[in-house]
């Protein structure tokens, strides 16, 4: 459990909020943590990062908040950010916000780095991170933006236990009608399920028990990036991907440009098996003129043309003239055959041939 893990397994060494030590001799203990474990403790970041105006929306002990960052994580052996805001700067970061708030990869970037979204972070994702690498010793597979594949590799939507009312179209119309009270779909009433990618509901909060959804509140999309400007309104569905087809869906839109992608292959196959033959015809084309030392580069195209036309029907003439040549050689063959037969025998002259027209005539022909 989460519990073990804590307070049997690993050694809390820094915590602002759970450390008995403070002040002072709270630093004392950050450092000599970074002196005796030089890259082999877990770096654990939670918070947005102001930058903005040299960092001093935010300081420990009396430091900037940024430079505490870069100088822990960086002598660290893997840093795990925890939280929206410590992935991208969270809700500091929205809006224009004057902190100039970032997340821990925009601080620290060539970190070995795991980033935990989420507001707030399910702790079962973090002792699962925490676990994977002290038993693997190294991070578990991550997305193209750090975050661990178990965790965010899938569509929240097909996890959810309210999928099956989506498929029959059964939706929440209003707050506490008849099919909120049944446990219907909450798309309609702005769930951003479709569009996130974390495992709430399989791996709940409070020890597993409910998540927001179950609670009959709808996703708010909190593990992507920059979800309070990208996912609002909160109880709205998101806007069309275009602006002048409102009623076109992303995915509609997703299908159409793999149709349009697919179409494009097909004509980029077809233009490159026609730029192949027509490639083919030059190269025979330069070949057969260079045999009878013809350049078209110096000629030009015109003589080249008339050049291979003189060349194509004097292999015409010699094509015919060879069958001319091999018909009198038959001939000859053929006398030459005769004479060495001899004289031709008279022809056997014919049977008779009887004809009978009927009894009559032949009583007659008899009597004649």
């Amino acid at each position: 459990t989460t519990a073990e893990l804590l307070l049997e397994l690993v050694s809390v060494e820094y915590h602002e909020t759970i450390m008995a030590r403070s002040g002072t001799s709270a630093e004392v203990a950050r450092r000599q943590v970074m002196e005796v474990a030089p890259n082999g403790y877990l770096a654990v970041v939670e918070g947005a990062i102001p930058v903005g105006d040299d960092g001093v929306y935010c300081t420990v002990g009396g430091r900037a908040f940024s430079d505490v960052v870069r100088e822990v994580c960086g002598g660290s052996a893997a840093t795990i950010a925890v939280g929206s805001c410590a992935f991208d700067g969270g809700a500091p970061a929205a809006g224009g916000g004057l902190t100039g708030s970032v997340g821990v990869e925009q601080v620290v970037p060539d970190v070995s780095l795991v980033n935990l979204p989420g507001c707030p972070v399910n702790v079962e994702n973090l002792a699962a991170t925490i676990v994977h690498y002290l038993t693997f010793k190294t991070l578990p597979a991550t997305d193209a933006r750090h975050r661990p594949l178990f965790a965010y590799g899938g569509l929240l939507h097909n996890q959810c236990e309210r999928r099956a009312h989506f498929e029959f179209g059964e939706f929440v119309q209003a707050w506490g009608d008849e099919g909120s009270q049944k446990g219907w779909c909450l798309y309609k009433m702005g769930c951003k399920g479709p569009e996130t990618f974390a495992n709430c509901p399989t791996a709940r909060y409070a020890g597993g028990i409910s998540w927001p959804v179950k609670a009959g509140h709808g996703c708010i999309g909190c593990t992507m990036a920059g979800f309070w400007d990208q996912m609002s309104p909160v109880y709205g569905r998101l806007p069309s991907p275009l602006p002048f087809a409102p009623q076109v869906s992303a995915d509609q839109l997703g299908i159409a440009l793999v149709g349009g992608v697919a179409a494009l292959t097909v004509a980029h196959g077809t233009a490159s098996a026609v730029r192949l033959h027509r490639r083919g015809v030059e190269e025979r084309r330069a070949a057969r003129l260079a045999e009878v030392g013809i350049d078209e580069g110096d000629t030009g195209a015109a003589e080249a043309t008339e050049a291979l036309e003189a060349i194509e029907a004097a292999d015409e003439g010699d094509v015919d003239a060879g069958g001319a040549g091999a018909s009198d050689e038959d001939a000859a063959e053929a006398a030459t055959s005769d004479e060495a037969s001899g004289p031709p025998t008279a022809a056997t002259p014919p049977a008779p041939v009887t004809e009978i027209v009927d009894g009559a005539a032949d009583a007659e022909g008899g009597a004649r």
